[in-house]
């Protein structure tokens, strides 16, 4: 099948994935702590990498290893905490939404640090794009009056992380493969993330009486090795098949997805919400055409 083809489904899947997740989020939340959250969700997407692919990291050379805990530390572990937190104020929904400024961030750290070009119809995607954005920011903030947006500033933190992430794979890792990639993040991350889930008091709660734990560590479970595990994989490979722009643009059609979630889970949703929607999707459409 022609890459072209290929990257669109890789979107279209990894969209579906992602914009499930932030529901997940929420979910286990019920009976995690943010901190238990960001925790375990690692711990558990790394026991399932290292299940599948552990022997891909002997493929990494000594020169990249940095670039690796780079990209383990600010594409993975530290938005996994963010968006913890950040749901506990935010709904999952609005927590996607503003998840989309990733493009842009994407595109302008590409520009100022890592001399990516660009093309006129890319700029302009991305500007229609973040318009479709604030749209559903400004309609989220008018529809949800209670909520507390400063943070917010939490998951705007967490898209420069990805930002950074996605620039640094294109430049630095394109030829190690998306399994050893993502194996070498969690060679990095699986200690830490064992030390903060036992500073987190995770060990302590009655994870084989309470219910709501339980239901909780099962939300995780799947967010970990679907959400991350799996998807991570497809994201190393999309970023390496397409541009970072258009990897990252994953984020500008995964709002719909949780959208959906949210208004199932008697979230908010309102009709200019989705007009914003068919926004962002045509600034998707805009900064991937051909030139």
């Amino acid at each position: 099948m022609p890459t072209t083809k290929v990257k669109w489904i890789y979107l279209a899947v990894l969209s579906l994935i992602w914009g499930s997740s932030f529901i997940l989020i929420k979910k286990a939340l019920i009976g995690l702590t943010p901190m238990q959250l960001g925790a375990l969700r690692t711990v558990f997407a790394a026991l399932f990498l290292f299940s599948i692919g552990f022997r891909s990291i002997k493929t990494i050379q000594a020169k990249e290893w940095k670039w690796i805990a780079i990209s383990a530390l600010v594409g993975t572990f530290i938005p996994a905490f963010l968006f913890a937190f950040a749901e506990t104020e935010i709904d999952s929904g609005i927590t996607s939404i503003l998840n989309s400024l990733t493009p842009l961030i994407t595109f302008v750290l590409g520009i100022l640090f890592f001399a990516t070009r660009f093309y006129k119809n890319q700029l302009v995607g991305v500007i229609i794009g973040f318009i479709g954005c604030v749209g559903l920011i400004w309609e989220g903030a008018i529809i949800n009056p209670d909520q507390n947006y400063e943070y917010a500033l939490l998951v705007i933190i967490a898209t420069f992380g990805y930002g950074l992430n996605v620039n640094i794979i294109k430049r630095y890792l394109q030829h190690v493969s998306p399994m050893a990639i993502a194996n070498g993040n969690f060679v990095v991350l699986f200690f830490p993330a064992l030390i903060v889930l036992f500073f987190a008091d995770f060990f302590k709660t009655e994870m084989f009486s309470n219910h709501d734990i339980q239901m909780s560590i099962a939300y995780m479970a799947v967010l970990a090795v679907i959400g991350t595990g799996i998807a991570k994989l497809m994201f190393n490979k999309l970023v390496q098949i397409s541009t970072p722009v258009f990897a990252s643009s994953v984020t500008y059609t995964m709002p719909i997805i949780a959208l959906v979630w949210g208004l199932w889970d008697n979230e908010k949703f309102s009709l200019y919400q989705l007009l914003a929607s068919g926004v962002i999707i045509f600034g998707v459409y805009l900064t991937n055409r051909n030139k």
